[in-house]
């Protein structure tokens, strides 16, 4: 089995928006079956481990409640417009499959390793089946 490293988009994919910052239903669970299969896990996103848009980073990580060892989840820091998988150090582009609901961010020339989640978005269901959904795509690709 090949070794990828999953960088996890944060707004509208694990959670709403900085703002309202709800996470999707099954949140937890879907990080902890990540966990499973991905040596190393990264967070890809324009938010700061720190805050979000002048919100603490306490807040959502109350509302989510994601596993202790999400607590520890390495950051990429990024720049330009979009994100280029070459950013994400120690590995080569192609080993990075990256989670994120918005396709203007991706990196020309990486979108084979893209896997578009659906945006989580208002009205917010407790039925939401994206990350269910999302797991499935994953394991298939690994």
């Amino acid at each position: 089995m090949k070794s990828y490293v999953l960088a996890l988009d944060l707004e509208g994919t694990l959670i709403s928006n900085a703002m309202s910052q709800i996470p999707w239903p099954g949140l937890a669970g879907f990080l902890n079956r990540c966990a499973e299969l991905f040596p190393r896990i990264v967070m890809f996103t324009p938010l700061s481990r720190k805050n979000g848009s002048g919100r603490s980073r306490a807040y959502w990580w109350t509302r989510a409640s994601p596993p202790p060892w999400f607590a520890e989840v390495e950051y990429i820091t990024w720049q330009g417009e979009t994100k280029n998988l070459r950013f994400v150090p120690g590995v080569h582009p192609h080993q990075v499959l990256p989670v994120d609901d918005f396709e203007k961010y991706v990196h020309l020339g990486q979108e084979a390793q893209w896997l578009q989640i659906e945006h989580f978005d208002h009205p917010y269901s407790s039925a939401d089946t994206g990350l269910a959904n999302m797991l499935n795509t994953l394991a298939a690709r690994i």
